[in-house]
């Protein structure tokens, strides 16, 4: 590993990118702590501290974990890059159901440059749309417990809030597309990976607190419950790596053809059924959903309807299980959209492949389908328990979901998702010009 590490600094074109990388993901870092103008920095943190101990982070974790932090600062990157993920993941299901940006995905790169566009313009107006209501919302906050977020609130501090959040989050997808064409690894993926990682500081230094080591009398957990919780951590990180790259391979057969004194065809292949083919997508589904209750219950003053938002506030069993049940539906329905086994049946009929067993064309659509439903199951359910794990382990050790949240989540997947995809690029690189990659025995396979 570490050989591979200091032969990936050898290769000049890879150590450019891997430095191209690294510095714009400084630059992204250093925008963190840019305080947007009309903000009380200090008033606004003293607020999310005490919105984030009574509420475990639930209404809010999200976003700031997105945004690496910068949500609870309410810098020029306080949007993060949410606004592009989530218009990247609308276009992506309406490429599946409108024909137009189906026609347009199948046209190759200038199709998939116009989808592109497409979502860089969406992206500017959900900024917007987001900006807007974060600056009402903002003006409204620590009211209650007496504290001065704006400064000069109105009209002036909500266009110049806009003004500075859709410009943030315009940068930030700049700086991920620059990442991706010259630097290593996926810009967008590496940018929150790199907010996610930046609150591993924040957590180390809480759980020195919890266990007090030079300070027995002021312990609230035991030296033991450490090794209990990096036991955990370890199996959960092996548990995920070997989920996001586990495939079920399908055998396919191509028929021999004899075109001249030329041979087409006859070699054997397989087709790579993922068992996660979701990935966090799932999981951002259903927290949106499951968070929209109690956003909203604050301007709707009907005590039964606050009464079941406040139920579906993490810690609360009902929670848990809706959460549970989302994620494993938006895992099939994920799945159902953007797996087309048709398309797949007649590609390969096509061109003469055919799964040994199974007739080409409709019995192989169904065949494909079958497989595809059963092993989302296990993949479903996986997903589901790796993202309730951290309120499951908040529960039983006590510990502040800070911690938690490096054992499961969100976070935890897209960390180790991203690495692969990184190491995967670097060892590419690596074996192209004869050198050794990371791993001697086997290859490493990305989440795509």
């Amino acid at each position: 590993m570490i050989s591979a590490l200091l032969n990936s600094f050898k290769i000049p074109e890879l150590k450019k990118r891997i430095l191209i990388a690294l510095v714009l993901l400084a630059v992204y870092r250093v925008g963190c702590y840019i305080p947007t103008p009309g903000i009380n920095g200090s008033a606004l943190a003293e607020l999310f501290r005490r919105i984030t101990s009574s509420e475990g982070g639930a209404l809010f974790g999200i976003m700031n974990m997105f945004s690496g932090g910068a949500m609870s600062r309410m810098t020029i990157f306080a949007l993060g890059i949410m606004p592009y993920i989530s218009c990247s993941i609308i276009m992506q299901l309406l490429t599946a159901v409108v024909p137009a940006l189906e026609k347009l995905a199948k046209e190759g790169k200038s199709g998939y440059q116009k989808i592109t566009q497409y979502t860089r313009y969406g992206t500017v107006l959900l900024s917007i749309i987001q900006s807007y209501f974060i600056a009402i919302w903002v003006e409204g906050l620590g009211r209650s417990e007496g504290l001065q977020i704006v400064m000069i609130p109105g009209w002036g501090f909500r266009i110049l809030t806009i003004l500075t959040l859709t410009t943030g989050t315009i940068f930030i997808m700049w700086l991920g597309e620059q990442i991706q064409e010259r630097g290593i690894g996926n810009g967008i993926s590496l940018i929150i990976t790199a907010g996610i990682i930046s609150r591993i500081p924040s957590a180390g230094y809480q759980l020195w607190v919890l266990f007090s080591p030079y300070s027995p009398s002021k312990r609230t957990l035991e030296p033991y419950v450490f090794v209990i919780m990096s036991v955990l951590l370890i199996a959960v990180i092996l548990a995920v790596t070997m989920v996001i790259q586990a495939v079920r391979k399908i055998p396919v057969q191509y028929a021999r053809r004899v075109v001249g004194r030329k041979v087409y065809g006859g070699q054997s292949t397989y087709i790579p059924l993922k068992i996660d083919q979701s990935g966090i997508i799932a999981i951002i589904f259903a927290q949106s959903i499951i968070l929209f209750p109690a956003t909203i219950s604050s301007f709707i003053p009907n005590a039964a309807f606050q009464a079941f938002a406040n139920n579906l506030i993490r810690g609360h069993a009902l929670y848990t299980i809706v959460y549970a049940l989302l994620i494993v539906f938006f895992c099939y329905f994920y799945t159902a959209i953007v797996f087309n086994p048709t398309d797949i049946a007649e590609n390969m009929k096509k061109y003469g492949g055919f799964v040994p067993g199974i007739r080409p064309g409709r019995p192989t659509s169904e065949y494909l389908d079958f497989v595809m439903t059963r092993i989302t199951l296990p993949g479903a359910v996986f997903m589901a328990f790796i993202a309730i794990f951290p309120d499951m382990l908040m529960a039983w050790l006590k510990i502040p979901y800070l911690v938690a949240s490096f054992f499961g989540g969100t976070g935890l997947l897209i960390m180790v998702g991203v690495v692969l995809d990184t190491i995967k690029q670097i060892e590419s690189h690596l074996l192209m010009r004869n050198y050794e990659g990371f791993l001697k025995s086997t290859k490493l396979r990305g989440r795509r």
